[in-house]
């Protein structure tokens, strides 16, 4: 498995035409954009490596993303997460249920300051330079596309959580990568650009509401619904929801121009097990 060269759909969500960059079908267990920026860790060689050591949240993508690439390379993995909730403690769901499963160690408490030569740290989320090696082969992949299939006013978009994909794909693509800040606001991501380079940024579509992340919303929930329905894809509730909310609104803004809009679907799919026990619970009955 090299995990690259995801297909590219074309749907119909509300009568426009998109096409997706079906990232989640990478593989089951190494996909998304997670996949991408980690790929420079799994095609080169390591051979002093012993152990890597990550932090984040306790149902974030990346530490199972990282869970499997140490796997496949048979490294030890250390993760450190601020608190894990007695509740997802005794019934895992989700990235931290399968994360354990691969025999991961977690702490609660902070990460250590020094680190063995044998020891590899990667910040939280991916957000790395050497990310950079997996997203110029996405962008390869997207340039080949448009040049086969002679697409020249093409617009990229995807949602941002430390957007280094964003900042990637923009420095690899010859067209206009849109995103919109998930995590924090438009000044963190602006911020978190500028710490991996110094140019050349992806938009960032200003939201006109304040969204705090992992906060349930009753319109994330309906326009995931509305997305599986119409599409048959289902997409991330925690980054995919408020992105095709802020693409739909760019989308219908400039609909006198002729662009042509792919969607890059960056996985996260396992983190809605949990995401969709707690929608349910809440909207379904309103629905």
């Amino acid at each position: 498995m090299n995990y690259t060269n995801s297909p590219i759909e074309q749907i119909k969500f509300n009568n426009q035409e998109y096409f997706v960059k079906r990232d989640d079908l990478l593989d089951s267990d190494f996909s998304g954009n997670k996949a991408r920026k980690f790929y420079y860790y799994l095609k080169n060689d390591f051979s002093n490596i012993k152990k890597i050591i990550s932090f984040g949240s306790a149902q974030s993508n990346a530490m199972y993303s990282l869970s499997v690439l140490a796997k496949l390379k048979g490294w030890q993995f250390d993760y450190y997460v601020d608190h894990i909730a007695s509740y997802l403690k005794e019934n895992p769901i989700g990235n931290y249920k399968y994360t354990i499963e691969n025999n991961v160690n977690i702490y609660e408490g902070k990460v250590p300051k020094l680190f063995n030569e044998d020891t590899l740290f990667i910040n939280e989320g991916g957000a790395i330079n050497e990310a950079s090696f997996g997203l110029n082969i996405l962008a390869n992949e997207i340039k080949s596309w448009a040049d086969e299939n002679k697409i020249k006013d093409l617009k990229v978009f995807l949602p941002s959580g430390t957007g280094t994909t964003a900042l990637y794909l923009q420095k690899y693509l010859p067209f206009e990568v849109i995103t919109c800040a998930c995590v924090g606001d438009e000044e963190y991501l602006q911020k978190q650009f500028e710490e991996l380079e110094q140019s050349n940024f992806p938009t960032i579509l200003q939201r006109e509401k304040k969204y705090h992340f992992g906060k349930l919303y009753k319109e994330f929930y309906k326009i995931h619904l509305e997305l599986k329905k119409q599409t048959n894809i289902e997409f991330d509730l925690l980054y995919d929801s408020l992105g095709w909310i802020m693409f739909e609104k760019y989308v219908k803004e400039n609909s006198d121009k002729k662009f042509k809009y792919l969607y890059i679907h960056q996985g996260g799919i396992i983190g809605n097990e949990s995401m969709l026990q707690r929608y349910e619970h809440k909207y379904a009955h309103t629905l």
